[in-house]
């Protein structure tokens, strides 16, 4: 089992999201999996240009830009996984540009002539499965605690599993980030138990995707559960004196 990592963090190595992907790799490894992270701030990904080269008998599903820059590479390593994990902080309430101009480059994977039904039963066009099929686990981190934030990044997601006829084996939903800190400081994890409950589902979500290729129910309740230190708060959170009062007492969770 070989496991690719896709970071689409604009922070690279340095943020919540790279973090969050070590923990799945390091569950992933001690199950037997091989695991390697690829760090799209760190490549050059330049985006699609619609110029239709591709799809032309010159250039077919060729991109103008194969040679020029890092994409293929990543298609690459793509194909040669066994399954894949997409990482994404949420930028205005939605993918990352650097994970989402990736994405658009698979587009010079596809034959768009070619109408089909998707296995869901979507029209769609042709597309290269060995690439855009396998089967993947998505990361969405966010520092808010609305679900409003990352819902877009969650449909998305959930759509292109059902375009691309890739199974969708665990939605991973990270908020409130800030408290993440809370476990590398004692006191605050006295205050923030849960964060270390997250962090071990994080580890067992990857011995999972090693393992049976999908994260259980169980184990994605416990890495999605809510860290503010409120009892109820998953249902709290929608009213809006709960909002004020976590606005109010963030400071000292985070100072």
């Amino acid at each position: 089992m070989h496991i690719l990592a896709i970071n689409g963090s604009h922070r690279g190595d340095r943020g919540w999201t790279r973090f969050l992907i070590d923990c799945l790799a390091r569950g992933a490894t001690e199950a037997g999996a091989t695991c390697e992270v690829v760090t799209l701030a760190k490549l050059k990904i330049n985006r699609c240009l619609s110029c239709y080269q591709c799809q032309q008998d010159a250039h077919h599903l060729h991109c103008v830009y194969e040679d020029k820059d890092d994409a293929a590479g990543v298609m690459a390593k793509m194909a040669a996984a066994d399954l894949l994990i997409y990482g994404t902080p949420i930028y205005m309430m939605s993918l990352s540009s650097l994970l989402k101009t990736f994405l658009d480059r698979l587009y010079s994977t596809m034959h768009i002539a070619d109408m089909q039904l998707s296995e869901s039963g979507l029209v769609h066009h042709h597309i290269n499965p060995a690439i855009s099929s396998k089967p993947f686990a998505a990361l969405i981190v966010s520092s808010n605690i609305e679900d409003a934030s990352w819902h877009n990044a969650a449909h998305y997601f959930r759509l292109y599993g059902r375009f691309m006829n890739a199974p969708l084996r665990g939605l991973l939903i990270r908020n409130a980030t800030p408290l993440l800190d809370a476990a590398r400081d004692p006191d605050k994890a006295k205050r923030l138990p849960k964060v270390a409950q997250v962090y071990s589902a994080y580890e067992q979500a990857g011995r999972e995707l090693a393992r049976e290729q999908a994260i259980s129910p169980f184990t994605l309740r416990r890495a999605n559960q809510e860290i503010v230190p409120v009892p109820l708060f998953g249902l709290l959170k929608h009213l809006r004196p709960v909002k004020q009062l976590v606005i109010e007492n963030t400071a000292k969770y985070t100072a």
